[in-house]
């Protein structure tokens, strides 16, 4: 019974987020696809649905099956994750935030950048790394690899909006 319980309220935690919150803020961009993390000895892969704006990001990873892993909030330099349990968790920075519920950095503030093919030199000054594998007919990336010693991310991004 507990466990029936448990994926009823990650179905039911993935509905309620299926749909991106608005932010009233206009969305620089919004993307959906896979992402693959390796981390240590262990790895994730799932889907990726993202909203980012200029003071605000929403981003929804979810398992290859659709069932709700996490929802990182950033609302201008806080960030809160939220796993389907659902339990709660703040930050002032995604990469932390990420690496202790997660167990994998996720550089959400860079990232939005080297999505967008643009320049991040905050992250590279880090040691974060990024190889752009293929983009779009519009120059958008639509598959790149970025790295940070001892954690591999690749996005496969399927939609832009």
């Amino acid at each position: 019974m507990h466990a029936a319980r448990i994926v009823l309220l990650a179905c039911a935690w993935l509905a309620g987020c299926a749909q991106l919150q608005s932010t009233g803020e206009k969305p620089l961009f919004e993307l959906t696809g896979r992402i693959a993390a390796r981390y240590g000895q262990e790895s994730f892969s799932g889907n990726l649905a993202w909203r980012h704006a200029e003071r605000a990001d929403e981003m929804l990873l979810s398992t290859p099956l659709g069932q709700g892993v996490a929802r990182i909030v950033r609302d201008r330099d806080a960030f809160t994750l939220t796993t389907a349990e659902p339990k709660e968790y703040r930050a002032t920075d995604s990469e932390s935030l990420t690496e202790q519920v997660l167990g994998f950095r996720v550089p959400i503030e860079g990232l939005a950048l080297w999505v967008r093919g643009e320049p991040a030199p905050e992250l590279e000054a880090r040691g974060w790394k990024v190889e752009y594998q293929d983009r779009d007919p519009q120059g958008r990336p639509t598959r790149l690899r970025v790295s940070y010693p001892g954690v591999e991310l690749r996005l496969a991004i399927s939609e832009w909006k």
